[in-house]
């Protein structure tokens, strides 16, 4: 049995009421001292980072630079990168990607 089709503000309504249960129901997270002192220090690297980038010119720098910003913005999201790729999202608008051999033969 198919469910009947909604009407936009039964869709809207329906929407605010779950997103009104969501909020009530949130649960909270607690951070210990060690992991807010660790995000803590993440964010001063990542501004850091974003602040000695600004002139720098390359190919690579934009899509860096934005990496560093998705990475501020989904600060609070789970899942965070490990140490080792966080250094290299950290690096990489200062580093040139390696060249592409390429097989060209040309003499």
């Amino acid at each position: 049995m198919a469910t009947p089709k909604l009407t936009p503000l039964q869709e809207t309504e329906a929407r605010r009421i779950a997103a009104e249960e969501a909020r009530a129901n949130k649960v909270s997270r607690e951070f210990s001292e060690e992991e807010k002192a660790r995000r803590k220090e993440r964010v001063t690297k990542a501004k850091d980072a974003l602040s000695r980038s600004v002139g720098l010119k390359g190919d690579w720098v934009a899509p860096a630079r934005t990496a560093l910003k998705r990475y501020l913005q989904q600060l609070n999201e789970p899942n965070q990168p490990d140490d080792e790729r966080f250094e290299a999202l950290i690096e990489a608008p200062f580093k040139a990607p390696a060249k592409k051999k390429s097989n060209d033969r040309r003499f």
